[in-house]
């Protein structure tokens, strides 16, 4: 039976497991938020008849994901905070499922690395995407190795080094999405993209996937343990990194000390 979850809502129906996110209205990944989608994970990987996981957002929520919790990001919590949220990335990666991303408004930092571990994204016409982790004097570490990989080594620079945001029909002509859907088009677009996937087999559609993951992100996993190095050891470590997240959380401007 599953547990009761405080931040997330998850079920399996119908062999597809949905984790929705349920920190209205923004959906900001907390630590414990993350824990949650961990555990529900856990819970997807012993269902070897599933098809699919979808990450979505609940009803009430304005946004897909505005990103993890800025006030993670200190010295006491940022280890933990990471942790926490690159297990989601390596749960998804041992648990070899069909991921499905159903994003309705903003997917902006962790939230769009979230949709970039997707493998399937519908999103609707109001969505946006960025990565905007820069502009508080940090980068971040999964679009670091997911993003060129998906639209491109030039674009990737461009959006992690600018923080600059871009619209449903950008990501569509990138490569971030697989599809657009008008408001009243949305669900039945989801629900045709997960009915197909519910006629296959579910030792298949994994297998299909480890295969494509042997050949686009074999390297993940060291490339993620070198990132998260550089990130922890020597960025959280700088005078500016700090003074950003300050910044953030006092609601001015940073100044930076480039160093």
């Amino acid at each position: 039976m599953s547990r009761a979850y405080q931040n997330i809502e998850f079920a399996i129906e119908d062999r597809v497991a949905r984790i929705a996110l349920a920190r209205p209205p923004l959906n900001i990944l907390s630590i414990p938020m993350m824990r949650e989608i961990n555990d529900a994970l856990q819970e997807c990987a012993r269902r070897s008849d599933l098809v699919a996981i979808v990450f979505e957002a609940t009803r009430e929520a304005r946004a897909f994901s505005a990103g993890v919790a800025v006030e993670d990001h200190v010295e006491e919590t940022v280890r933990e905070m990471l942790d926490s949220f690159h297990s989601i990335f390596r749960a998804l990666v041992r648990i070899q499922k069909p991921v499905v991303g159903i994003v309705d408004g903003a997917a902006l930092g962790g939230g769009c690395e979230l949709v970039l571990a997707c493998d399937i994204v519908i999103a609707s016409e109001r969505a946006r995407f960025g990565q905007p982790e820069i502009k508080l004097g940090v980068f971040p570490p999964i679009a670091a190795i997911l993003l060129p990989r998906l639209i491109g080594e030039k674009k990737a620079r461009e959006l992690i080094l600018t923080g600059d945001t871009i619209n449903a029909v950008e990501a569509l002509r990138l490569g971030l999405v697989n599809q657009v859907a008008p408001s009243e088009e949305f669900q039945n677009r989801t629900e045709s993209i997960l009915n197909k996937l519910r006629d296959l087999s579910g030792v298949a559609v994994g297998m299909a996937r480890a295969a494509l993951d042997l050949g686009t992100r074999s390297s993940f996993e060291s490339a993620l343990k070198q990132v998260e190095t550089l990130y922890l050891e020597q960025l959280m470590k700088t005078e500016d990194a700090n003074e950003g997240v300050q910044s953030f959380m006092e609601k001015r401007k940073p100044v930076w000390r480039n160093k």
